[in-house]
């Protein structure tokens, strides 16, 4: 569990962010329904690769065809921004 947490972090440090795909499909037995399926991962924006490979498994090897996908993605983790302060000594 612990190098998983360290990976997560590592990852994140370097731009990946939590992001979620929300999949509408419609259900193969009854084509006039449409189902939701949520799914998240850490993925690296803009491109969402991890998200691609999903899709692409989704679209290969599950009957239910997508009627449309919505991607939301949280901020990256990333060091605080450091400034200059300048110093004003009253006396």
């Amino acid at each position: 569990m612990r190098d998983h947490a360290h990976e997560e972090m590592s990852l994140r440090l370097r731009g990946w962010r939590l992001a979620t795909a929300e999949v509408l499909y419609y259900l193969p037995d009854h084509p006039s329904l449409i189902q939701s399926f949520v799914w998240q991962t850490l993925d690296l924006a803009p491109d969402y690769p991890r998200i691609h490979r999903f899709l692409e498994f989704w679209r290969r090897e599950i009957e239910a065809v997508i009627h449309s996908v919505q991607l939301s993605s949280g901020e990256t983790l990333a060091p605080a921004p450091v400034r200059k302060v300048d110093f004003l000594h009253h006396h």
